[in-house]
């Protein structure tokens, strides 16, 4: 009587996928979902501006040098939004908003906003700083390459 075939991850992270990235680049980052992911949410800061050993599309979004300390910047095309919460450190979270699927589109005040209601993320950690979203916005990877930003 042995449960060893339990294996929910691959299931929770091709629903992560597509929440993150509304199905652009879903190809590139279904190979990133082999290592553990054990948050639903983006409130974890797991992804983050990590190396990551294995592929990637290897597009670069922006360079370092566009993304302010404390802000960010909202890259619609890929569904995605940077964030440089300290000096040096990125993260990326996707752009649709949990509260209506509506997508983000600005980053200021160390917030980033949804037009649609109003609510308001934490460009730290992807979470709920004003509702009416209950859930924090859902973490996207991406890799920093000299002075290169790329999604993963």
């Amino acid at each position: 009587m042995s449960s060893e075939s339990v294996q929910p991850a691959p299931a929770l992270c091709r629903r992560t996928l597509l929440a993150a990235l509304g199905g652009a680049g879903i190809a590139a980052t279904l190979t990133a979902c082999g290592g553990s992911d054990d948050s639903s949410s983006g409130s974890s800061g797991s992804s983050d501006s990590s190396s990551s050993s294995g592929s990637s599309s290897g597009e670069a979004l922006a360079k370092t040098s566009d993304i302010p300390e404390g802000g960010g910047k909202v890259f619609a095309d890929q569904s995605v939004v940077v964030t440089q919460p300290t000096a040096g450190e990125f993260k990326a979270f996707s752009t649709t908003c949990p509260h209506q699927k509506q997508k983000v589109n600005s980053v200021d005040n160390g917030l980033i906003t949804c037009p649609a209601h109003g609510s308001q993320f934490s460009v730290t950690d992807g979470s709920v700083e004003k509702g009416p979203a209950t859930s924090g916005l859902t973490a996207a990877k991406v890799m920093v390459d000299g002075d290169s930003i790329m999604l993963m």
